[in-house]
């Protein structure tokens, strides 16, 4: 005959018991975030979502995993290596009509494209189409080599009226300062940090974006793995709603914002993060979120994205619908 357990031995299973269901009400879920590059002002939401305690609301545990390029990035979710993150859009639709990949995008980063030329103030390029006949230095790997003769040919320019030369990244600022060469292709993601550049330099940087010659698409969008939004819809759509509130919070904030990344990155700068934010405003918040709302993937801007990504990557307009690349189901609620 079992013995029965004493008044302290009840309540001290009891207190266990409450203990464990308590720990395992607390437990948060994870995810694994993927960058498509490295940390920058660009990077911030994610940095901001954990700082702020804007996943910690969502119960979630965020990690956070490097990433070199978009088609990396997508790689890795596809895979299964990441859950979520961002990264170009382009590349998600071009690994969708090649490939089948199983990752979808979410929501809308950057409503317009960052590619833009860099000169220095006192250069004969002083718009877009004074390009014609220059020699300009980029990085090999940078999609916006795909986009260039699409967007020299959308302002009346053969697509080899430009010289392309061909150089490591981290020597294009060199280059430019110098007067090695007179134009370099970057994004505008990366104002901030050329303008501090210049300034050391004694010179004045000058930016002309490819949005200003016609290119018109979504960029930097919020993808996601189909598996982790197929077999974890509620994290997946709690993750979407706190990275949301992180964008709004960063493009408010952005002195704020810089000291969260530069908190968890101590090699980026706070100020250039910072610099960068405001610069950048302009891609996150424009017409195009004033129309739709922040995060919008709409199927028309989808469908103009596609017909650049198709046409910069050579791939047949027909090849994909570019609505299988979106899944609208874990869009925050628009105020």
């Amino acid at each position: 005959m079992l013995k029965k357990l004493t008044k302290p031995l009840l309540q001290v299973t009891a207190l266990a018991a409450a203990l464990g269901c308590s720990a395992m009400t607390l437990a948060a879920d994870k995810v694994t975030f993927q960058l498509d590059w490295l940390p920058g002002g660009d990077k911030a939401p994610v940095y901001v979502g954990i700082q702020q305690g804007f996943f910690a609301a969502e119960d979630l545990e965020v990690k956070i995993a490097s990433g070199r390029g978009s088609t990396d990035a997508v790689t890795k979710m596809a895979t299964g290596q990441s859950d979520v993150g961002t990264a170009d859009i382009g590349a998600l639709m071009a690994a969708k009509a090649r490939d089948g990949v199983p990752v979808s995008a979410v929501l809308s980063y950057f409503s317009q494209a960052p590619h833009a030329f860099f000169t220095l103030e006192g250069s004969s390029i002083k718009s877009l189409k004074d390009v014609a006949g220059k020699k300009i230095a980029t990085s090999p790997f940078t999609s916006s080599n795909a986009f260039l003769p699409l967007v020299l040919k959308e302002n009346g320019m053969a697509p080899d009226s430009v010289t392309l030369v061909k150089s490591d990244p981290g020597a294009l600022s060199p280059m430019l300062m110098t007067g090695n060469i007179e134009g370099i292709i970057a994004w505008v993601t990366n104002v901030a940090l050329f303008e501090k550049q210049a300034a050391e330099a004694g010179k004045t940087l000058r930016v002309i974006p490819w949005t200003e010659g016609g290119l018109d698409l979504y960029s930097s969008s919020l993808l996601a793995a189909d598996k982790f939004l197929s077999e974890r819809p509620d994290v997946a759509k709690r993750f979407v709603k706190a990275f949301a509130k992180a964008v709004q919070f960063t493009y408010a904030n952005p002195d704020k914002a810089g000291a969260d990344i530069h908190a968890m990155v101590p090699e980026v700068d706070a100020a250039v993060a910072s610099a960068q934010i405001r610069s950048i405003n302009g891609l996150v918040y424009n017409e195009v979120t004033s129309n739709d709302g922040f995060g919008a993937l709409t199927p028309e801007r989808m469908a103009l994205t596609w017909k650049w990504v198709s046409q910069a990557n050579d791939i047949a307009a027909d090849a994909m619908n570019p609505e299988i690349a979106v899944n609208r189901d874990f869009m925050p609620e628009q105020k």
